[in-house]
């Protein structure tokens, strides 16, 4: 896949999900800005991963292996358990969803890795630390603001 398209396709999932997670921060759900965003971005990371192994193997002239996107989804599943174990519930309150959120990113861009594609890899870890810095500082901002106002 090219990298133009890699790009325009990671920045409107980066979006999508921030847009998202804003609605949700603002009514002060557990899964808010940062969340969001990054299940968009790793989601969005293992659709192109996908994509761009069929892409390869099309320009390549070879056969399409299904086998390679077996896998992917095997990751994606058990990725998703591994970051349930960090999720927390203390009472009322729920902490480590974005742990969770940035290990199935992790995954996404190990993923990416393992098929050799480390320019679009970057570009993912980019936005994800995007999310983790930028994003959740909003997060942050918003959060202090909504309980100022009450």
């Amino acid at each position: 896949m090219p990298l133009d398209i890699f790009i325009c396709r990671i920045i409107s999932a980066l979006i999508a999900g921030t847009a998202i997670g804003l609605e949700r921060q603002l009514r002060r759900r557990n899964a808010g800005l940062a969340v969001n965003a990054l299940v968009s971005v790793g989601a969005c990371v293992f659709i192109l991963l996908s994509e761009s192994v069929i892409y390869t193997a099309i320009q390549n002239g070879g056969p399409v292996n299904n086998d390679n996107l077996r896998v992917l989804s095997q990751i994606v599943t058990g990725i998703g358990f591994l970051g349930a174990g960090v999720i927390m519930k203390d009472g009322f309150s729920v902490h480590g969803l974005n742990s969770a959120a940035t290990i199935w990113c992790s995954a996404a861009v190990g993923s990416l890795c393992g098929y050799g594609m480390w320019r679009h890899a970057a570009i993912a870890v980019a936005v994800i630390l995007f999310i983790n810095w930028i994003i959740k500082n909003i997060e942050v901002f918003v959060e202090k603001r909504h309980d100022h106002e009450k």
